[in-house]
């Protein structure tokens, strides 16, 4: 395994979740997509990735795993945590005590089967020598309303140097580690890798992706990932 900076990446998926909003018994990452599952159609995406040498794949302590991951010998499966940045920290101890890993982890969300392999190879290419690290993000475009407690609005807030947030995210696995275990220490609400790593004084650079790189949360978003993956593949 490399350790440099800037040499190979191994992959983090957390996907112990169970995806309470999409109302369904199934968590959302073994729903079927377009023929295979949410899972399978992300891992295939990382799978394309040719500086992603190895992925984890963080787990459900009670989930049951469909044969083809069970015996895909380029994974690493790992039971995860109550939530996702437990998932994540058990993830990247994994890649620290098992396989000696201290180079550049890249976390992506096991519910994003739709991000496109050049905007990963590009933050990969941006940031796996920037000791910062940094995240795939879209800038935001439409006017925002901050609500109050009863939803009226008591503010629009400014747009213009607002992104959203998406994954993968990418920093280097010990100080990944050393920012989750600080969140943990502090009790801090940690939505995200990035905002680990901003809670230690790092500042993330945000590297600007397609629009189409959604996350499945809720039903509706089944049939959009679906649409969007027939119309890449006719690209």
């Amino acid at each position: 395994m490399s350790n440099g900076p800037a040499g190979d990446v191994i992959a983090v998926v957390p996907a112990a979740g169970h995806g309470r909003r999409m109302g369904l018994d199934t968590p959302k990452q073994y729903l079927p997509l377009n023929g295979s599952s949410v899972l399978v159609r992300t891992l295939d995406r990382l799978h394309d990735v040719t500086s992603i040498k190895k992925i984890v794949v963080v787990v459900g302590a009670d989930d049951s795993l469909p044969d083809n991951i069970k015996s895909d010998a380029r994974l690493d499966i790992v039971t995860g945590g109550a939530t996702r940045a437990d998932s994540v920290r058990n993830g990247l101890l994994h890649l620290h005590r098992h396989l000696k890993f201290s180079g550049n982890v890249l976390v992506h969300d096991a519910a994003r089967p739709c991000v496109r392999v050049k905007d990963i190879d590009k933050l990969i290419t941006a940031v796996a020598s920037d000791e910062q690290g940094g995240l795939l993000a879209i800038p935001v475009h439409d006017t925002l309303k901050r609500a109050d407690n009863n939803q009226a609005v008591c503010a629009t807030v400014d747009r213009v140097q607002v992104w959203r947030a998406v994954t993968p995210q990418l920093f280097r696995t010990d100080l990944l580690i050393k920012a989750l275990l600080h969140a943990q220490d502090k009790q801090l609400a940690i939505t995200d890798e990035a905002s680990a790593m901003e809670c230690l004084g790092y500042k993330p650079r945000l590297v600007k992706c397609e629009q189409d790189n959604i996350k499945i949360t809720e039903p509706a978003d089944m049939q959009l990932a679906q649409v969007i993956l027939e119309a890449q593949e006719k690209e």
